[in-house]
C-alpha cells in the first residue's frame, strides 16, 4: 500500500490525532477520525435510505471528522484524480 499523507487535524491534541491520507494504489481515501457514540452509532445504522441497507456492517464504522478538515479532505480528493490522470 502507497499511504500519501494529506494532513492531521491542526487543533488534534497529544492524544488524539484525526487524519487523513490517499492510497494511491487503490484511489481511496483513509480517515481515522473519531468513534461514532453509541447513540450515533445506533441512528446511522437504523436510517433507511434507497440502495443502502440498515444496519452497518462488521467491515465498515462510522467514525466522525472535524469540519475544519474538509480542505484536507480536497486536497486528498484532488491526489486521487491527479493519479488518475497519469495513469
Amino acid at each position: 500500500m502507497s499511504l500519501q499523507f494529506i494532513g492531521i487535524d491542526p487543533q488534534t491534541g497529544d492524544d488524539e490525532s484525526p487524519t487523513v491520507w490517499v492510497d494511491q494504489e487503490k484511489k481511496e481515501l483513509v480517515l481515522q477520525g473519531w468513534k461514532a457514540s453509541p447513540e450515533l452509532e445506533a441512528e446511522c445504522s437504523a436510517l433507511e435510505l434507497p440502495g443502502h441497507a440498515v444496519g452497518i456492517p462488521d467491515t465498515e464504522a462510522v467514525v466522525r471528522i472535524p469540519a475544519r478538515m474538509v480542505d484536507m479532505i480536497r486536497e486528498a480528493c484532488d491526489a486521487i484524480e491527479r493519479a488518475d490522470q497519469v495513469r
